[in-house]
Order: structure tokens, then C-alpha cells, then sequence
């Protein structure tokens, strides 16, 4: 009997894919069909192949965690350095300019400490750690570079990068102090006691009236006050050296001393550059004719010294005989010490006065001087000074009295004559 009497039909193509699974050795059996819900049973998915116990050994275990954090690490690293160059690099949070002072001997922690906790920068441990390799902190210590103290202009949202470089610079903000020519030793050191950005105590000790130089000093926060008056006593120093070496072979005095100690009158007796050789000449001509100087300034200073006469105090005629060291109505010749700290253009005058024959001058009224030779002249000079100050007097509604000293020298009786030939 056939197969299709016994009511089992093969599917298409089964005789070969018997075949073929013959053939192959397969141990599948054949093709059974199945029903629509086996078919769509998900398939029992075979376990995978198990690993070697190669694969499976420590060493291999615990070098591929190595790798793996190795990888992390590099990872990190690089996320890290790129976060902490970007940060330095990047527009810092501060809103507008501002002021940083970085005091003497604060260290690099300390001072990105100070510019984060008011807000220059926005992270201090990457100020900290990049800048320390920019001032090449890894390598010696001949070769580190620093931040230096003083007190810095922060411009607005500046980088990390501008911040070091500025502080490493050192151009701190440099405040100023002027001294004006014919100010005392005391009196100079009283404008250095009355400023309020420069630090620290004056000597108990000052130096000696004439050796400062009257200048401007420029400074940053945190000078010392000793520290500026150590250079104006340097400048003063050179100062005098040099024009000294330069002066008229013919002067009638022959030390540095006596020639500040004139120089420092003259400074006191005129504030116009263009007559105080004129007024050395005077005072040389005296000098050399053996006639008392007759400076008013010297009665000043004998009376009030160092601090200086207050402002609405005239000189009397009756100082004019008051006794003391200085008074050069009194001694003759030059006073024992300078009246005052001398600046250039006096010193240049003393050392290279006009040659003139003029023995007197007093004021003109318009700021400046008048010069006679004779006694004559001057009284005329003199004269005519009372007349200007009687009517201003009387245009400001007060008087001019007459026991109050002229500027310049004394007319009449007071005056001193030149001795007998």
C-alpha cells in the first residue's frame, strides 16, 4: 500500500530535506508542524558557551580592572585639566574694577584664598595649582618666579591668567606725596606722619634740617614712612654733590655746608625761580663787604624753629633784636645750620649767583623783588613798598601798622650800611 492510502502526505520538499539532514548528520529529526500557539511560544534560547579558565583567571581579572581604571583616570584627568584651563582662561566673576592688595609675605594659597573670597576669581585651587606651575614651582628655586605685594587695579570679569600676570608684574597703584621746596625737616615729616597710606614710624631721630630733597615720591600701599624719608635723603644727597661740583670757582664760601645753609635762605626769601640768583648775589655781595645778611626768614627760624611761624603772625621790629643763633640781624656771617630744605633752583643759584654790585631789594608789590646798591635807592624802594601796603590796607578796611618788618631789607636806621673803605 503507498504512503498517501496510509493518510500521510509529506510535506513538500521532505524527501529532500531528509535527505540533506542525512547528509549533513544532523541530529534534528524532521520538520514537525506546529500548531499557531507553539508557533508563536518564544524559543528556548541556548546558554552561551562557557568561558575558558583562562578567562577566568585572577591575573587576568585584576588587569583588566587596571585598564578599566586606568581609562577612568585618563578620563578624569582630562576633564579635570580641561575645566581648570578653561576656568583660568575664562571671564573671572568680578562685576566692575576694584582694588586687591596683596600684603608683603603672603604665599600663593593665601592669596587665592583673598581673590576668591572677594570674588575676583571663581575657584582658588585652580588659581593656585596653575599659576604655582606657570612660576615654575616644580622646578628649583632659582628658577620660581612670584606674585608680588602691593595694591592692584582689578579690571572687570579679568581672567585668572590677567590676575597673575598683573600681581607678578608688581605694577601696583603708585599713590604720591609732594614736598615743596622751603619746607623744614619737621615739617615734611609731618606730612609724611599724615598720610594715610603709607606705614610705620618715623625715626625718633630726625635728619638734619637742609638734607631732604623737596620733591614728589610716588609709592605704593604698604610703604614704609622711614623708607621715603630715606630717599629724600638720598636724593638730597646726590643732589647737592652734583651741583656743587658745578659751582663758580669764585664763591666767597668754601664748604657744602655753607653753601646749603645759603641756599636755604635764599629758597625762603624768593618763590621766583627767574630772581633767586639775583637774591644769592645780594647776599654774597654782604658777605663779601662783611655786612649782617638782614633775612627776615632767619628771624623765623630762630624764634619758631622747625615748626614754622603760624600764618597770621607778622614779624615785629622788635624781633629784629631778639638774641638768638639764627637772628642775621644780630651775628654776622651765615647761621649755624640750613633754615630750611633747599630745592634745585636755589641750590643752582648759590652755586652760580648774577654778578651784580646790589646790596639791598625789597618786595615790589607784584610778588617779586626790587634791587638797589645803594642805601639811597633802597630807602626810595622801601618807600614806595609802605605807600602799596597803606593803600591796600586801607582797601580792605584794615591798617597797616608800622612795627610790622618789610619784606626784604630794613630801610633807614635798621639798615645795614657797607663798612668804610
Amino acid at each position: 500500500m503507498s504512503n498517501s492510502d496510509n493518510g500521510s502526505e509529506l510535506p513538500p520538499g521532505g524527501g529532500n530535506a531528509g535527505g540533506n539532514a542525512a547528509n549533513n548528520g544532523s541530529s534534528r529529526g524532521p520538520i514537525i508542524p506546529k500548531s499557531p500557539n507553539e508557533a508563536l511560544k518564544p524559543e528556548r534560547v541556548p546558554d552561551p558557551p562557557r568561558r575558558s579558565k583562562k578567562a577566568r583567571s585572577q591575573v587576568i581579572i585584576f588587569f583588566n580592572f587596571v585598564m578599566t581604571m586606568l581609562v577612568l583616570v585618563c578620563l578624569a584627568g582630562a576633564a579635570i585639566f580641561y575645566y581648570a584651563l578653561s576656568t583660568y582662561h575664562g571671564p573671572g566673576p568680578l562685576a566692575a574694577n576694584t582694588n586687591f592688595v596683596v600684603r608683603e609675605g603672603a604665599g600663593i594659597a593665601e592669596i587665592a584664598s583673598s581673590l576668591e573670597r572677594n570674588e575676583i576669581i571663581s575657584d582658588a585651587r585652580v588659581f593656585r595649582y596653575v599659576t604655582s606651575v606657570n612660576l615654575g614651582y616644580a622646578g628649583s628655586a632659582e628658577e620660581r618666579r612670584s606674585l608680588k605685594a602691593g595694591e592692584y587695579e582689578i579690571k572687570a570679569h579679568a581672567t585668572m591668567q590677567e590676575v597673575a600676570d598683573l600681581l607678578e608684574s608688581g605694577k601696583s597703584i603708585l599713590y604720591s606725596i609732594s614736598m615743596p621746596e622751603g619746607l623744614t625737616v619737621r615739617q615734611m615729616s609731618l606730612r609724611l606722619k599724615e598720610d594715610e597710606i603709607l606705614e610705620g614710624n618715623l625715626p625718633a631721630d630726625l635728619p638734619a634740617e637742609g638734607s631732604l630733597r623737596p620733591d614728589t615720591y610716588k609709592f605704593s600701599r604698604g610703604t614704609n614712612r622711614a623708607e621715603i624719608l630715606s630717599q629724600m635723603h638720598a636724593a638730597q644727597q646726590k643732589l647737592v654733590d652734583q651741583i656743587w661740583d658745578r659751582r663758580d670757582p669764585d664763591l666767597p664760601i668754601k664748604t657744602k655746608e655753607e653753601f646749603v645753609v645759603l641756599a636755604s635762605i635764599v629758597e625762603r626769601e624768593t618763590g621766583k625761580d627767574d630772581e633767586r640768583a639775583h637774591v644769592a648775589s645780594v647776599f654774597f655781595n654782604r658777605l663779601q663787604k662783611g655786612m649782617r645778611l638782614q633775612s627776615d626768614p632767619t628771624i623765623v627760624y630762630g624764634l619758631f624753629g622747625g615748626e614754622g611761624k603760624p600764618s597770621d603772625r607778622p614779624i615785629y621790629r622788635s624781633d629784629l633784636q631778639k638774641e638768638t643763633p639764627y637772628n642775621t640781624y644780630k651775628i654776622k656771617g651765615l647761621p649755624p645750620t640750613p633754615i630750611s630744605n633747599p630745592g634745585r633752583a636755589a641750590l643752582e643759584a648759590v652755586a652760580n649767583p648774577w654778578r651784580t654790585k646790589d646790596l639791598y631789594f625789597v618786595a615790589d608789590g607784584t610778588g617779586g623783588h626790587v634791587f638797589a646798591p645803594t642805601l639811597e635807592e633802597h630807602n626810595a624802594n622801601v618807600k614806595r613798598w609802605r605807600r602799596i601796603e597803606t593803600e591796600r590796607a586801607a582797601g580792605n578796611g584794615s591798617r597797616s601798622r608800622a612795627d610790622e618788618v618789610v619784606d626784604g631789607q630794613p630801610d633807614g636806621a635798621d639798615a645795614e650800611k657797607p663798612a668804610a673803605n
